[in-house]
C-alpha cells in the first residue's frame, strides 16, 4: 500500500468523493502543513495555524496510480481559487498536494503543468505542491461525515452531495 495526501477544500467533500473509488483502502480526514503540533478543529478554523484541511489516502498502486489520483484530484475541486472553495474561505481551504517523496512530486509538477497546458480552467491554478512535513488526523466526528450524516447536514446536501454526484458521473468506471 501507498499513501497521497490532497486538500482540496472542506474534508468532508473530499473523503466522499475518494472513499469510493476502486483501489482505496482508507480515507482519513487531517490537518498538514502547518506549524502547530495536534491541532484540533477549532485551532485550524483560526486562520493561525497554517494547516490545511486534507484526506490521507491509502491505496493500493496495483489498482489506481498515484498519477490517477491526480487526476481525480485536479477536476473535483477549483485550484484557481486561492484559499477558498466555494463559500469556504481560508488557508485551511486551500488547494495543496503534499509529497512524500521525489516521485510524487514529480508526478504532482507534471500533471500541474498538464491541466495548466489543457485548458480545463480559465484562471491561473494556484495548487501548493509542498513536502509533506506534517500530517494530523482530524477528530473522529470529522471522519467518514458525508456517509455518516449525509443528507441529514445542509453543507452536505448543497455542496457535498453534488460535487459527489458529478464525480460518479466523470469517473463511473473507477467507482467501487
Amino acid at each position: 500500500m501507498e499513501s497521497a495526501i490532497f486538500g482540496t477544500g472542506c474534508f468532508w467533500c473530499t473523503e466522499a468523493i475518494f472513499q469510493d473509488i476502486k483501489g482505496i483502502e482508507s480515507v482519513v480526514s487531517g490537518y498538514a502543513g502547518g506549524h502547530v503540533e495536534n491541532p484540533t478543529y477549532e485551532q485550524v478554523c483560526t486562520k493561525t495555524t497554517g494547516h490545511a484541511e486534507v484526506v490521507h489516502i491509502t491505496y493500493d498502486p496495483s489498482v489506481i496510480s498515484y498519477r490517477e489520483l491526480l487526476e481525480i484530484f485536479w477536476v473535483t475541486h477549483d485550484p484557481t481559487t486561492l484559499n477558498r472553495q466555494g463559500n469556504d474561505i481560508g488557508p485551511q481551504y486551500r488547494s495543496a498536494i503534499f509529497y512524500q517523496n521525489e516521485e510524487q512530486h514529480q508526478l504532482a509538477l507534471a500533471s500541474k503543468k498538464a491541466i495548466e497546458e489543457s485548458g480545463v480552467w480559465d484562471n491561473p491554478i494556484v495548487t501548493e505542491i509542498t513536502p509533506l512535513t506534517n500530517y494530523y488526523e482530524a477528530e473522529e466526528y470529522h471522519q467518514n461525515y458525508f456517509k455518516r450524516v449525509g443528507e441529514r447536514n445542509p453543507y452536505c446536501v448543497y455542496v457535498v452531495s453534488p460535487k459527489v454526484q458529478k464525480f460518479k458521473k466523470l469517473f463511473a468506471d473507477r467507482l467501487k
